[in-house]
């Protein structure tokens, strides 16, 4: 087959190494646990398949041709290449190598995925872990594309879920309405669903979890969004709780969000009658892409 491209047989090229070191083929033979004719078989094999003579054949004894000598430099590069290449594919499955790529919305991951993220971390660290940002919408997409390995959202997402995906609980998120000093509810313990309407409100924007599950909250005690006088639509809940601070009205913002706040006395959380908000926090996952032991030792740390 001269002058044509010929692939090298790995098996083949490490008889030849073998032999190449001892110069012998029946010792080649014990050190590789196969019969001396074997070992001749292979080497014949690899020289006819290029065309080439990679030994001299002086009685019992042999010797390195021009060519050998040139296989043995550049075969024993190719065969350390091949273990290493071996030995990283086996860290993937050691989960000693690796990365994923999250999408979570906006509350979801920088309030409650942190603490999973951290525990994943110290279990594995050499692991690379990317985190995307985006509304319910963007993540439920992303992850229905293969954009993300694994979607977070608030389960008020779960109404427009894709029939490709499927969701976990793995969590709960709370909204809790809170106002600055100075307005009026500052320090109330009670409000009526009729009163709402009474303050102007910081909403987020359309799609997003947090307004889903305040809309949903609203609907159930017979409060319709519309009727509420709006100041503000924004993006980001750290925008939102940052306009509340300033005085600028009320806002349903996640528990783990403004706790802090709260304990400083600068929000306020309004109770409001018959207004609950808590839904669970959905792990989303395509089920028919490959689930590797990374991404399960991921959904563990999750769980955990």
């Amino acid at each position: 087959m001269a002058g044509a491209a010929c692939p090298v047989n790995l098996d083949q090229l490490n008889v030849f190494l073998v032999v190449s070191r001892h110069l012998h083929f029946s010792r080649a033979a014990d050190e590789l646990y196969i019969t001396q004719p074997a070992v001749s078989a292979a080497v014949a094999k690899l020289e006819a398949e290029f065309g080439v003579r990679l030994f001299h054949r002086i009685g019992r004894r042999v010797e390195l041709t021009d060519a050998g000598r040139f296989l043995v430099i550049e075969g024993t590069r190719l065969s350390e290449q091949v273990h290493q290449l071996e030995r990283r594919l086996l860290e993937f499955n050691a989960l000693k190598r690796g990365a994923l790529t999250i999408g979570a919305s906006f509350t979801v991951g920088n309030y409650w995925l942190p603490a999973a993220l951290k525990r994943f971390h110290d279990s594995h660290p050499a692991i690379e872990v990317q985190c995307g940002l985006g509304n319910a919408e963007q993540v439920l997409d992303g992850t229905g594309k293969g954009e993300f390995d694994l979607g977070f959202v608030s389960g008020s997402a779960v109404h427009g879920l894709p029939g490709s995906l499927e969701g976990e609980q793995v969590g709960t998120e709370r909204l809790q309405v809170v106002v600055a000093p100075g307005h009026p509810w500052y320090g109330r313990e009670r409000l009526l669903p009729g009163e709402l309407a009474e303050s102007s409100w910081i909403l987020r924007e359309r799609g997003s979890g947090a307004r889903q599950m305040f809309e949903a909250g609203l609907a159930r005690t017979g409060v319709a969004l519309e009727s509420l006088p709006v100041a503000l639509v924004l993006n980001s809940s750290e925008m939102v709780k940052t306009i509340v601070l300033n005085g600028a009205g009320a806002a349903a913002l996640p528990e783990s969000m403004v706790r802090h706040e709260i304990a400083l006395k600068l929000l306020w959380p309004v109770r409001v009658e018959q207004l609950e908000m808590e839904e669970p926090i959905l792990m989303i996952r395509h089920p028919q892409r490959h689930q590797s032991r990374l991404l399960e030792a991921f959904e563990q740390a999750v769980r955990g």
